[in-house]
């Protein structure tokens, strides 16, 4: 009878496993990062080690003064999608997103994302922030007030900087004005949140490093189709200078004496960027928006309305006319009619007797 014989294998290396308490944090991107009229806005939430059996979940970030944070409220079907990307349309104004993944049975959640902002520079009555003085560019060392504006009682002034840092705090806020005394951190976007959870519009500031260079001094908001608009070129020591080349979209576009660019109607043609040289130094670029005027859909609303009441008014007054009258009668009054009406619309619209002022 044979006996049984056990034999071992060498130990294999070592393996170190590590358990943590912390949990995995995707991260969040957004697409495009500052809106335009129409266009809708992508989020992709990414986790570090992608695989089957993700869910995503989409969540709007409320401010939360209290806590000196945010709060997340869930998006419209943002529960458990199964695609990592959100799409999200009508977004107007200024507003914070937050993701989180799941999987599993019972459901494994990550952490929440950073937020991620997609910003507006459209200012809008609810919230808005002014700046002061009014332009983008300043010098190193500049006084630059922030005031936060709106029917709220607390504010905080947020800032995201040049290397993606979120900052919660203004160093000297005031009641609803921040205060800073310019340095090259401070180039950033700027915006508003109240206590009630609104957003301001964003404005970007960007502060020049080089002390002997000239700024580009130009409009912080969007400005408005059809107006007129101003872009000078200044030193720390010489605000008014003469001489200037002005640059849009890296093409040169004004080389004389004056010191001045001015665009006497606003075109979206006018949007991009912009710079300014004066004696062979060149200025940072600035981004100056164009925002449709609002005053002209009331415009042609109102013209519409007069043309159709007076071609409705005229109309039944043929009927009444063609039974007492025959049809060639009817023909030629009908025509004749219809021309003194096209007439009269546009001589009244190349007059532009009605105007109407954007608040």
């Amino acid at each position: 009878m044979k006996s049984s014989q056990h034999k071992t294998t060498e130990w294999s290396d070592s393996v170190t496993l590590t358990v943590s308490d912390n949990k995995p944090r995707p991260v969040l991107t957004v697409s495009p990062s500052w809106l335009s009229p129409g266009a809708s806005v992508t989020l992709n939430c990414q986790v570090e080690h992608p695989s089957a059996g993700w869910s995503f979940y989409w969540y709007k970030a409320v401010p939360d003064l209290s806590e000196k944070s945010s709060s997340y409220e869930l998006l419209p079907d943002g529960s458990g999608t199964a695609q990592d990307s959100y799409i999200i349309h009508g977004q107007t104004h200024t507003a914070g997103y937050v993701c989180r993944a799941g999987r599993g049975d019972p459901e494994y959640h990550t952490d929440h994302s950073q937020p991620k902002f997609v910003w507006s520079a459209d200012v809008h009555s609810a919230a808005s922030l002014t700046v002061s003085p009014d332009r983008v560019q300043h010098f190193t060392s500049d006084s630059v007030s922030l005031t936060c504006e709106g029917n709220f009682t607390e504010w905080r002034v947020r800032k995201f900087s040049e290397d993606g840092r979120l900052y919660s705090d203004c160093r000297r806020m005031t009641g609803s004005t921040c205060n800073i005394y310019t340095s090259k951190s401070d180039t950033a976007v700027y915006w508003c949140e109240s206590g009630s959870g609104e957003f301001s519009s964003a404005v970007n500031i960007t502060v020049q490093n080089d002390g002997n260079g000239p700024i580009l001094v130009s409009p912080v908001h969007p400005v408005t189709e059809g107006a007129s608009v101003s872009l000078s070129c200044s030193l720390r020591t010489q605000k008014i200078l003469s001489n200037v080349f002005f640059y849009h979209n890296d093409k040169l576009i004004q080389n004389d004496t004056r010191g001045e660019l001015k665009i006497s109607a606003v075109s979206k043609s006018d949007e991009g960027f912009y710079k300014c040289q004066y004696s062979g130094r060149e200025s940072a670029q600035s981004w100056m928006s164009v925002k449709a005027d609002g005053s002209s859909s009331p415009v042609w609303l109102i013209v519409g309305l007069v043309c159709g009441v007076s071609l409705i008014i005229i109309l039944l007054l043929l009927l009444y006319r063609c039974r007492r009258t025959n049809s060639e009668t009817f023909s030629f009054t009908y025509h004749h009619s219809m021309k003194l009406c096209s007439e009269f619309n546009m001589g009244n619209m190349g007059q532009g007797t009605i105007t109407l002022y954007p608040h």
